[in-house]
């Protein structure tokens, strides 16, 4: 009896162990070509690294962009690029050299002419216009509205969107403006369109200006803001408009914690490689 018992329970092992085995053969015959190609093949012809994607992040202005993608670059450990200083920087130059902003000839060979470097450290971003920090000169109401204007050049664009490609094209970048997910970086692997109702965006931009020892009524401000949108979504070349498969992120009632923490858990789902 006890013979047929230990019998028994050794066809039953056997049994199981086979399974076990044909469960195992299924897994390689199904999954290891494809891990062969993913792990072998891909990074040996195409040595890419996968953790270094492009994050888009457009909108308006006060919408929380700057402090908002700036966060998301230092969470990742990726380089920061905030476009919108390029323009505003080429808008002060315009303004120190006296060009109308119709000169368009004028304006263009300005570019020629025109350093604009970019740095990050704990502080911030630094912007270097020929060799000069204005990093808080370019933050003025007055500035804000010129570059709305000069980003509307189409030679200033062209320029500037060629330069931002160059900056990002290995990845590990987070990019914010205004057509990043639709013209500079058309195929990104995360875009952002960030939105707020409008007071809140005053608000903010408010509360910004004020750090910058600039002040402005809310309902000025509101009525700035709302020229701008209306001529950064109706110029000719690269307006602002939404990409059709950028995330909408309402930051009406959300912190900055919070958008930075929903940027990066989204980025996370795109990144291949750990």
């Amino acid at each position: 009896m006890a013979n047929a018992e230990a019998q028994h329970i050794f066809y039953e092992y056997e049994y199981e162990k086979q399974c076990g085995i044909r469960l195992f053969q299924r897994f390689l015959y199904a999954y290891f070509p494809k891990l062969l190609f993913f792990y072998i093949f891909v990074p040996v012809f195409f040595p890419i690294d996968l953790n270094n994607i492009v994050i888009a992040i457009d909108g308006p202005s006060g919408v929380g962009k700057s402090t908002t993608a700036r966060r998301v670059a230092e969470a990742l450990q990726y380089r920061y690029l905030d476009t919108g200083a390029m323009y505003r920087a080429i808008a002060l130059k315009v303004i120190h050299e006296k060009v109308s902003f119709t000169e368009i000839e004028k304006i263009t060979a300005l570019l020629a002419t025109t350093a604009i470097e970019l740095s990050c450290d704990n502080d911030g971003m630094h912007l270097f216009l020929d060799g000069k920090e204005v990093t808080q000169e370019i933050r003025t109401p007055e500035i804000s509205q010129a570059a709305s204007i000069i980003s509307a050049v189409p030679t200033v664009r062209a320029k500037l969107v060629e330069e931002q490609q160059r900056l990002g094209k290995d990845g590990g970048v987070v990019v914010e403006g205004r057509d990043i997910g639709t013209v500079v970086y058309p195929h990104a692997a995360l875009k952002i369109f960030m939105t707020a109702s409008a007071m809140h965006r005053a608000e903010r931009r408010k509360s910004e200006l004020q750090s910058a020892e600039s002040s402005i009524p809310l309902n000025k401000l509101m009525e700035q803001m709302k020229e701008r949108d209306e001529r950064d979504s109706t110029r000719e070349h690269s307006p602002l408009t939404k990409a059709d498969d950028a995330i909408t992120l309402d930051t009406s009632d959300m912190t900055i914690e919070e958008q930075v923490s929903f940027i990066v858990n989204e980025a996370k789902k795109r990144i291949i490689l750990s």
